[in-house]
């Protein structure tokens, strides 16, 4: 029988998708009769996560701080039996070698983020050497991590993330009440955008879009930018006010609507006719997939990891051409097939994007080596 325990160690201060990331594994694998643990810093919204999530939990104030309680750390893994760690965020991964080096001990590394710069230096190639096991979520981040990072090819694979099968879908009259509510005609097309506030994610590009859009004669359709609206919820509070600006200035302020940070992305999305996720570098897109997965037509970029994920060209548009947005967009408004478009793409959620395909697959990776 396999020793089914796993350290978690994310040592983060933030709280967004990859901080997201361990919690919500974690309290599936415990599900699965995995006991888990944390390691991460005393205060942060990831030490309370995990509390809540019920992991045993191992805090200190400051990475410096853990570093020099290695030895009380080792020992308590000892304690637990645990040979499993799993680093989400390419600095904690110091830690792990250092555990690594007390005590042999199984490192998976899950690099969010597919970062530019190499790291080929005597210092990450000790840190490397330790990783037994480093998961890429996209092809797109992987072609980085086998260009910039010292380790063995063979430890490189590519593990998409997955999501939950959505809710039942709304109502007639729940959709309804949340177009009123949300200001939207009843029978509107409706082009929307779900995210971080940000010049990344593409939300001044589609109002310019939209604005072609209504220039060429559409009388009806009106646009939903969702995403906080303040900087503690992730807002670039330039690009906000940028955003606004333009709004007053094309004159769009009845047919654009910023409702804010919504927990209820699956009903945003049941009010959408085509979601428009405009990334200019995704390392994945767990919003793309999710929009898949409720059944929606989706427009994204053709760079990162967003044209994987879609595997359909005539979904994808350069980040930063106006024109062709609003070409498109035209045509998937006018498009009589966009339910059978987007049946195709909800197929492909559940072949490849399901969160329990994931977790099987992670599973193996946790185990090899045992």
């Amino acid at each position: 029988m396999e020793n089914r325990t796993v350290l978690h160690v994310c040592l983060s201060k933030g709280w967004g998708g990859l901080e997201m990331y361990p919690i919500r594994t974690g309290a599936q694998f415990q599900q699965r009769g995995w006991r888990v643990l944390g390691l991460c810093l005393s205060g942060t919204p990831v030490a309370k996560a995990m509390q809540e999530q019920g992991f045993e939990v191992l805090m200190f104030p400051s990475k410096a701080k853990a570093i020099l309680a290695l030895g009380q750390i080792s020992r308590w893994l000892k304690a637990q039996q645990c040979s499993l760690i799993h680093c989400h965020k390419s600095g904690d991964l110091l830690i792990a070698a250092l555990l690594d080096s007390l005590c042999s001990r199984r490192v998976v590394f899950t690099e969010h983020m597919g970062g530019s710069s190499s790291k080929r230096d005597l210092f990450h190639r000790w840190v490397y050497r330790h990783v037994d096991q480093l998961l890429s979520i996209s092809e797109f981040t992987k072609a980085k991590n086998l260009k910039n990072l010292p380790i063995d090819p063979t430890k490189i694979a590519r593990l998409w993330l997955g999501t939950a099968p959505p809710p039942a879908e709304l109502s007639t009259g729940d959709v309804l009440r949340l177009r009123r509510e949300l200001g939207l005609p009843d029978t509107a097309p409706v082009i929307g955008t779900l995210g971080r506030i940000d010049p990344g994610k593409g939300q001044l590009q589609l109002l310019d879009a939209f604005k072609q859009l209504v220039e060429h004669g559409d009388e009806h359709s009106h646009l939903l930018i969702v995403g906080g609206l303040q900087a503690d919820q992730g807002a670039d509070l330039t690009t906000l006010g940028m955003l606004k600006d333009k709004i007053a200035e094309y004159g769009l302020a009845q047919r654009v609507h910023l409702p804010g940070f919504r927990k209820d992305i699956h009903n945003m999305l049941s009010v959408m006719d085509v979601v428009c996720l405009l990334s200019k570098e995704e390392a994945f897109g767990l919003t793309v997939i999710e929009a898949m997965m409720t059944g929606r037509v989706v427009l994204g970029a053709d760079s990162g990891a967003i044209p994987e994920l879609l595997d359909n060209p005539a979904l994808t548009v350069p980040f930063d051409n106006p024109d062709k947005i609003a070409t498109t967009l035209e045509k998937l408004i006018a498009d009589d097939d966009k339910p059978a478009l987007a049946a195709g793409l909800k197929t492909r959620a559940e072949k490849h994007f399901l969160l329990e395909t994931h977790l099987a697959q992670l599973e193996k990776y946790y185990l090899n080596g045992e």
